[in-house]
């Protein structure tokens, strides 16, 4: 793959539909270990929905509401 004198470069198909990134998208860009990771900004909602859709499943199931405050307060 090549950048253009413009700065262009073309992402594959499949990586733009895997990621979502649809025409108009806007994205951006992390210098990283002497590469890049590009992402797309994601509006406030976007980025809740998707925040809470990676936690779900995550606690362990089968703790009364006082048991799961218990263990996000600590001990007294």
């Amino acid at each position: 793959m090549r950048i253009t004198a413009k700065g262009q470069v073309t992402i594959p198909q499949r990586l733009r539909q895997r990621l979502g990134l649809l025409p108009n998208t806007e994205v951006t860009f992390a210098e990283v270990d002497g590469g890049a990771l590009i992402h797309p900004l994601l509006s406030k909602a976007k980025l809740i929905e998707q925040r809470l859709r990676r936690a779900r499943g995550v606690a362990p199931s089968g703790l009364t509401t006082d048991e799961v405050m218990q263990l996000t307060r600590g001990e007294d």
